[in-house]
Parts: C-alpha cells; sequence; structure tokens
C-alpha cells in the first residue's frame, strides 16, 4: 500500500472521497488535513470510501489517524471496528473535548432531551 502525499497529484477517486466524507470543504483541502480526512471517512465513509482508503493510506499512516482521532467524529461502534480491523488491541476511551480551566473528571454529559424532559 502506498501513502498519499499531498504535494502528488491526487487520485480522482480520493477526491471523490474527500469530497462525500467533508463535504463543507473542497476536496484538494480536505486531503491535505489529512487526520480530519481519513477520521470522517472512517466515521461515515461507505465501502467504495473506505476501499480508496485502504487502497492509497497504509495500515500505519490509518492507525495514527485512530491515535490523533479529533473529538466528536467517532462513535462507540465505528472506534471499536477500526482498532480491530487496525490490530491496535483493546480500543481506549473516545477522544473528548476539553473545556479551558474545567476539570475533566467534573464534566457531565449531558443527554438531551432525557435530562431536559426530566427537569436536570
Amino acid at each position: 500500500m502506498m501513502t498519499h502525499h499531498p504535494q502528488t497529484s491526487v487520485d480522482p477517486e480520493l477526491l471523490e472521497a474527500a469530497r462525500r466524507v467533508v463535504w463543507w470543504m473542497p476536496p484538494e483541502e480536505a486531503l491535505r488535513i489529512e487526520t480530519l480526512f481519513l477520521n470522517q471517512a472512517m466515521q461515515f465513509g461507505t465501502a467504495d470510501v473506505v476501499r480508496a482508503i485502504r487502497k492509497h493510506y497504509s495500515d500505519e499512516t490509518l492507525r495514527q489517524a485512530l491515535r490523533d482521532a479529533r473529538p466528536g467524529i467517532f462513535d462507540r461502534r465505528s472506534w471499536a471496528y477500526w482498532h480491530l480491523v487496525l490490530d491496535m488491541g483493546e480500543p481506549p476511551p473516545l477522544p473528548t473535548r476539553r473545556i479551558p480551566g474545567i476539570d475533566p473528571s467534573e464534566q457531565k454529559a449531558r443527554v438531551w432531551p432525557e435530562d431536559y424532559r426530566a427537569g436536570r
């Protein structure tokens, strides 16, 4: 497998994959932000998108994208799936957002609308 290098010509298959999973920016730009592109592809990609990233990126590049994953992209199922597929062992907790000045252990996850209906 080869690793994609942004300075080389981009395969149309990757451009289409980027267009599908990072719809809010031009695909060429999305491909330059490798971790974002791969995280989005691993979470939201169709079978065609997954085939494209597996063809153009090494397993080690995909592992690094998981290690550098941004908070809020992966759900538990995809997180566990990719850790299994890439032979990374038991998945760690999902990445979380950090609020400056707040101890993460004191942050309470709110679940809407259940909390709202319960009056919490």
